[in-house]
């Protein structure tokens, strides 16, 4: 497994790769500059590495080294590990159509929910962008990186959001926390599934 810095690194040098990044996973390395200031509840340090097309952004968390959690921060006010290294929060985006509403859809955290809503969510990928499971593929292929199945991805990002607490609680100045990542809604939610 490569360590955080050279996937980094890795990007940083192939634009073509840093784009395929962007369309798959809206991963931008040129934006990550949360804005406000914010710090982990255990006094980890934070590395601001990138962001999406939201305002979110993602973290490594703690002292610098090969292996580092990622932790995303939403521009909403929900935040969360996505990941227990780099890799690892990498595979879960590029192998999971809309990792971030299979979140939001996931009646607190429940993993049979974030099955459903991740159902849904491929169904709505294959019609609306058929070319992006290619991409996907190659993304993860130049990346040096698995794709496991939905059941296993899913299960390993409950189990990093899950861990979040108390040590990876993003705070604001004031001491307001974030909120987590999971949302409390079922795919029952979203008209378009029904």
């Amino acid at each position: 497994m490569e360590s955080d810095d050279e996937i980094l690194e890795m990007v940083r040098l192939d634009q073509g790769l840093a784009e395929l990044l962007w369309e798959v996973c809206e991963f931008d390395l040129t934006r990550g500059d949360h804005g406000e200031p914010v710090h982990l509840s255990s006094g980890y340090a934070l590395e601001g590495i990138a962001g999406d097309f939201s305002g979110g952004t993602f973290f490594l968390c703690g002292e610098r080294r090969s292996i580092r959690p990622v932790l995303y921060a939403s521009s909403e006010g929900q935040a969360g590990l996505i990941g227990h290294s780099l890799a690892g929060a990498l595979e879960a985006m590029i192998g999971l159509p809309s990792w971030w509403d299979c979140l939001k859809f996931s009646g607190d955290g429940d993993l049979v929910t974030m099955q459903s809503a991740a159902e849904h969510l491929q169904r709505d990928e294959l019609r609306d962008e058929p070319e992006l499971g290619a991409r996907r593929v190659q993304l993860a292929t130049a990346l040096s990186l698995e794709l496991a199945t939905v059941p296993l991805l899913l299960a390993g990002l409950r189990d990093a959001v899950a861990s979040t607490t108390p040590d990876f609680a993003l705070t604001v100045e004031t001491g307001e926390q974030y909120e987590s990542l999971f949302g409390p809604w079922l795919p029952s939610r979203n008209p378009s599934w029904s």
